[in-house]
C-alpha cells in the first residue's frame, strides 16, 4: 500500500509556497527602487560637482537651470579671509564660497558647498 499527501497537506504547502513567492516579490522590486534612488543621487551629485568647478567665481551671484528632471541652482559669494589668517608679506587670497542645490521629483535634493581662491589675490 502506498501513501499520499492528503489534500490538506497539499493546500498547507502550496500555501507556504504561494507566501513565500509574493515575499521574494516584493524584496526583488523594493530593491529595484533603492537601485533606482541610489543612480537618481549619484546622478545629482555628478552633476552638482560638475556646476560647482565650472562657471565664473567674479562677483556674489546666483545661477539657476534644468537639465533633464534635475534643476540645479549655484550660488557664489565672497567669503573675507579672517586677519589671523592672512599672510603679513604677500595680498591675501580672495575666497569664494560656491554652494549647489540639485533637485528632482518632489522631495529629493543633493547640497553640496565648497571654498574656491582666485589665481591671483586681491592687491
Amino acid at each position: 500500500m502506498t501513501r499520499a499527501f492528503t489534500l490538506l497537506e497539499v493546500l498547507v504547502a502550496m500555501t507556504i509556497l504561494a507566501l513565500a513567492v509574493v515575499a521574494l516579490m516584493q524584496a526583488a522590486s523594493q530593491a529595484m527602487r533603492l537601485l533606482q534612488q541610489a543612480d537618481d543621487y549619484q546622478q545629482a551629485t555628478m552633476l552638482a560637482d560638475r556646476v560647482a568647478r565650472d562657471g565664473a567665481l567674479g562677483a556674489e551671484n546666483t545661477q539657476t537651470k534644468q537639465e533633464g528632471r534635475f534643476r540645479w541652482e549655484r550660488r557664489v559669494r565672497p567669503v573675507p579671509l579672517p586677519e589671523a589668517l592672512a599672510p603679513s608679506t604677500l595680498p591675501a587670497p580672495r575666497l569664494h564660497a560656491v554652494s549647489v542645490a540639485v533637485r528632482w521629483g518632489r522631495d529629493r535634493a543633493v547640497e553640496i558647498a565648497s571654498l574656491h581662491m582666485l589665481g591671483e589675490p586681491a592687491e
